[in-house]
């Protein structure tokens, strides 16, 4: 898979030696030369000298023949602009955008070209809130500006689900569920996995299906 990555900081650094190290072709566009003269990164990752926002310094960057195109600068207003030409312009099939303030969350839809918006603060609540809580749905990332969405439910011993099986339930046709999580060991779900006290289950839903998923896993 070929990525590239706006931003060299800490968050870009890290994420292109990671998918490198994973075997996968990595460019990273910083304008600064003085940050890629620094950057401590792995062999392999390729580097482009320019400003992520201007469409004529991204010509020469083979971003047209990327896979993946990830905005992940310190600055929103750059990783919309970078996102919204690496759609447009350059027809980059999936653009992931990194969300540096809650506030612009909003801005960061399909109308910008994003197709994930990854808001740390927002994660790190989400992540509080699945840890924490017990017979309560949960949304843990969005997609698609939001119309495809993975929720969380710690099945409490009351929930409508507990030692039925996955075919016995009345599943909306625009959901799924994509894992259960039982103890130490991930269940991959099928048709006779049956639901206990304590599973944390995970679902891919709709704006659509979302509450008839929360009724079914949590009975409210």
């Amino acid at each position: 898979m070929k990525v590239a990555i706006a931003g060299a900081g800490n968050v870009g650094l890290f994420i292109a030696n990671d998918l490198c190290a994973n075997g996968h072709e990595v460019l990273v566009i910083e304008q600064s030369p003085a940050v890629v003269e620094r950057a401590e990164a792995i062999d392999g990752v390729r580097w482009h000298v320019a400003d992520a926002c201007e469409v004529t310094s991204l010509r020469s960057s083979d971003l047209d023949e990327c896979d993946v195109a990830v905005a992940a600068t310190g600055d929103d207003e750059d990783n919309l602009v970078f996102s919204l030409l690496a759609k447009q312009e350059f027809a980059v099939p999936r653009v992931i955008a990194r969300v540096n303030h809650p506030k612009n969350e909003w801005l960061f839809n399909e109308n910008w070209g994003v197709d994930l918006a990854v808001s740390t603060p927002h994660l790190v609540t989400a992540l509080v809130e699945e840890a924490v809580s017990v017979g309560r749905l949960v949304r843990l990332l969005s997609f698609e500006g939001g119309n495809a969405r993975l929720v969380e439910v710690t099945l409490a011993d009351d929930s409508p689900v507990i030692d039925q099986a996955i075919k016995d339930i009345d599943i909306p046709r625009d959901a799924t569920f994509v894992a259960v999580v039982r103890g130490e060991h991930v269940v991959m779900p099928r048709g006779d996995t049956m639901f206990q006290v304590g599973d944390e289950v995970l679902a891919m839903v709709t704006p659509e299906s979302e509450e008839d998923v929360r009724r079914i896993l949590t009975g409210a």
